[in-house]
Formats: C-alpha cells, structure tokens, sequence
C-alpha cells in the first residue's frame, strides 16, 4: 500500500490529491516521486514523455513504485490527437471516422483495443472521448475529433467508447463538459462563448454526456466556454451552476470531474491557474489537470498553496476540498482494482499497428479507417499505376493536435509505390508551386478542413484546371462536394486513415 511520508498534514494531501501534473522527461523526476509519497495522485502523461512502449511501461512502473495507486492519464483519442503515437500517426482513426462508419460495435472495440494497449503501458486514465456536437463546421478545436454532427450518432458512439475502453480497465473521462462543438474560438487562445438557448443545450450538447453517464464513464471533464444560458458570469470549469447543479445534481452524475489544462488562455490570461484552480475545486471540480505547458515542481506548488491559502481563508470549504481529494482516490482505487498482468509492451503498442498481422485486434484501427473511406470517382479517373507527387496542403495544427505528428498519405503511398515524392504547402501560392513541383507526376492533392482555409479552395482550382487526373484526398471534415478524378474522404488525418487512403489511391 502507499505510505504517505511523515509530516505532511491532511490539509496538504488534499490539495496535491487534486492535481494532475505534467513533467518533462522520459523518467520520473525525483520531484515528482517525491511529492507522489507526499500526497500527489495523479500524473498527466504527454507526447514529451514517449519514447517506447517498453520505456513507457517502465516510467508507469517507477510511478507505481512510489504510490501503487497512481492515477496516470494521458490524452489519447486516437485519430488526429495521439500522444502513444506522437512521432508516427495514430493506428486509430479518431471519432468522425467512427461516425461515418456509424457501427457502435467496431467504435466499442476501437476503444476497447486503445484501452488495452494504455492498460499494458501502465496508463489508467483516458482524457477521452470527446462527446462534443460538430454543430460549428467552422470550430477550429473540435472537428474530427467529434462524431458528427448528429446529435443521436453522437450520443450512441459515445455511450460506446466508454463501454469500450472501459472494459480494458481504463477509466474514461468523457469532454468538454457542457460541450464544446458550437464555439467558433479555440479555448487554448482565449474564451470561447455558446449562445444558444438553454432548450437548444438540453435538445443537443447535453444528451451525449447524459450518454456517457448511463453507460458508467468514471470521469467526465469541463470545457473552458462561456455558456450563457446556463452561467452568463463564469465558464463552465468555474461554475458551480454547471459543475454542481447540472452536472451533478440534475443529471445524476457521481464520478470524477476533471478541468481541461489549467493553462489554456481561456482560464490563465482571464484568472490565472491559481486563482482558476480555487475557483475550479469550489465549483465541484475535483481534479485540476495542468501540465500541458506547465510541467515542473514550482508549478505544482503553487497550486497546492493556493488551495491551502483559500481553505485557511475561507474561500474554499475544508469539506469541498476533502471530498474533491476522495474521489480522485476512489477513482484510483477503481483503476487499481481492474489492473491485470500487462502484455508485453513492444507487442502491446507497436508504433504501426501492423497493418499486414494475422493478429485481428491488432487491425481493428486499420479495418475502422477502411470502413471510413468514401471514394467517389471523377470523369477523368484512371489508376494511379506510377509513382505520383503528393502535395500537402498545410494548415496550422491546433494545440490539441500538435504540429509534431505527422499526417498525409505520402508515407504509405511511398511503400505501396516506391518513387513517390512530396512537398508541403502553405498559402496563396500553394497551388501554383505545387503544380511546379509536381512537374509530369500525377498529383495527388492533400487538404485537411479545406472548408476553413480559402486559400485551399484556391490551390485545388489551380491543380484541377491545369491537372484534371489530380487525385484529392480530403483528410478534414468533408464539407465541399468532391472533386478530382478521384476524391478520398477520410474523416480524419490519423496514419492510419492515410494507409487505408492510399491503398485505395494504389488500388491495392
């Protein structure tokens, strides 16, 4: 069992109870052990602490050798946002391509396999999935990240994944709590407002977290939004409005409640994590996360102190701030209590999923991102035969992405037709230096979230009058009718919707 180092007062083991920090480094830093024997709970786990499957098993490892009951969560959603799979591409396709397919069984074991993979690393929690409404075409956060658009497509894929990853004995923590598909500013940057009618929430953003709820999610996590109907003064994570009386006491929900990163724009530049936080545990959060941008010692001790402060204060009840420290440990006794041996970690999370293994759980990715493909062939369609030029349409990743992971098709077009070259492309110059580029190739047209981006629009009107063969492979939310000889909608650019994407590009 944990032994809790000698001194430390109840007081303070409550206030790093609720913390879930960041670190840098692919080891455990002696801080962060330290303050683990002292009370901390959990660890967030990022892109920045993955190497291997086998290193990641052996940090998890060394955290439990410390706190046996160590609540360690990571954002992995599969598709577009991976952190297991940083450097490679998810072998997942996110959510939209689980709702094209619109099979709650293959979303379940989707989830179910992403489970047990975390579960063989040592993780045992799972900021996702995400139950947001793509009700905003234009969200620059959201997009593929969502299911759809359909408010009963959502709330059955997301009652499903929960199930799923779930049954690995990982707990779900089910996001942006009331939701966050309706907001046409990124919370990263700054504070994004819905001002849709409360009868509007009740009919559309609330029913997948009611989802969520029914099928048993152990985590459910804020949004940093400005919902006037339910809170006109303060933003969902600092609501006791929406934390305690939606949350909890109107729809029922009795689990965790965990904050989005406290250092996103939306609550640092308008309160600051410090302040944020306070205001956070005494809405009815019990977990702050932080850690994505902020990951050292100073940091978590700042936290804590502020939350001692404002309970000697007075601002924060004793008792909201105890039973905010209970249920993260209720949570991690819950994890613990579902821990079984793990696999071996090289097999567990190979960094390509292996496309071609006899191994069906192993494909269950790649058989998903298959299913999503929706290919529609053109006037001037032939088999692409020889090796053609890729030309990525390069947006601005957002942070929840990341501008580390790579996406396209060009990678798994190049080991299905040795030769392919490619280039990257940004601006209103893109299709005229992609047509230069491309020379006698055949092209292949890379865009994600086109709709977004007008300067995409403009550089496929370039490549499809002068280049009628051109192949596009749409790898964003499909919003425009398709074009080209051959149009590929993947909904999503995980590496995996790329593979499925070109073996159809390939004919293979």
């Amino acid at each position: 069992m944990t032994t809790i180092a000698s001194g430390t007062d109840t007081l303070t083991r409550d206030a790093l109870a609720v913390l879930q920090p960041g670190f840098t480094g692919t080891s455990a830093p002696s801080w962060l052990l330290r303050r683990l024997g002292e009370g901390l709970a959990s660890v967030g786990l990022f892109g920045r602490n993955i190497a291997t499957p086998a290193q990641v098993a052996a940090l998890t490892a060394q955290l439990r050798a410390e706190r046996d009951d160590v609540l360690v969560a990571i954002d992995e959603e599969g598709g577009d946002v991976t952190r297991l799979e940083v450097r490679t591409g998810s072998s997942f396709p996110g959510n939209h391509a689980l709702g094209a397919v619109d099979d709650t069984a293959l979303t379940e074991a989707v989830a179910h396999e992403l489970g047990r993979r975390l579960a063989a690393c040592g993780v045992n929690l799972n900021w996702a999935p995400s139950a947001d409404i793509n009700s905003n075409v234009d969200n620059p956060v959201i997009g593929v990240r969502s299911f759809g658009a359909d408010t009963s497509l959502v709330a059955r894929h997301t009652a499903a994944y929960v199930s799923g990853l779930q049954s690995a004995g990982v707990a779900a923590c089910t996001k942006h709590f009331p939701g966050h598909g309706d907001t046409a500013v990124d919370s990263h940057h700054a504070m994004p407002r819905i001002d849709a009618e409360l009868s509007v929430l009740e009919s559309r953003e609330l029913v997948p977290f009611r989802a969520a709820i029914e099928a048993g999610t152990r985590a459910v996590m804020s949004a940093h939004i400005l919902v006037p109907a339910l809170d006109p003064v303060h933003p969902a994570t600092l609501s006791r409005r929406i934390l305690t009386g939606l949350l909890r006491e109107e729809l029922g929900y009795d689990g965790l409640i965990v904050t989005d990163g406290m250092e996103m724009q939306a609550i640092s530049a308008t309160y600051g994590i410090e302040r944020g936080s306070v205001l956070a545990i005494a809405a009815g959060a019990d977990a702050i996360c932080v850690g994505g941008g902020l990951s050292d010692e100073p940091t978590v001790l700042r936290l804590r102190d502020a939350l001692v402060a404002a309970v000697r204060s007075g601002e924060l009840p004793e008792e909201r701030l105890a039973d905010a420290a209970a249920r993260v440990r209720a949570l991690a006794a819950w994890t613990a209590s579902t821990q079984t041996t793990p696999s071996t970690p090289s097999s567990a999370l190979s960094s390509a999923g292996s496309a071609a293994g006899s191994d069906a759980s192993t494909d269950v990715g790649l058989v998903a991102a298959r299913r999503a493909l929706k290919v529609t062939r053109g006037a001037h369609f032939a088999p692409v035969t020889e090796a053609p030029y890729v030309a990525a349409f390069t947006p601005v990743a957002n942070i929840a992405v990341g501008d580390e992971t790579p996406w396209g098709v060009a990678a798994e077009l190049r080991r299905l037709l040795p030769g392919t070259e490619t280039g990257s492309f940004t601006g209103e110059r893109a299709g005229a230096e992609a047509l230069a580029a491309a020379g006698s190739r055949r092209v292949v047209a890379v865009v994600r979230d086109a709709h977004r981006h007008p300067w995409m629009a403009e550089a496929l009107d370039i490549l499809l009058t002068a280049r009628p063969d051109t192949v596009v492979v749409e790898m964003g939310v499909p919003q425009s009718p398709p074009r080209g000889a051959l149009h590929i909608a993947t909904h999503g650019a995980a590496r995996v919707c790329g593979l499925a994407a070109a073996e159809a590009i390939a004919g293979a």
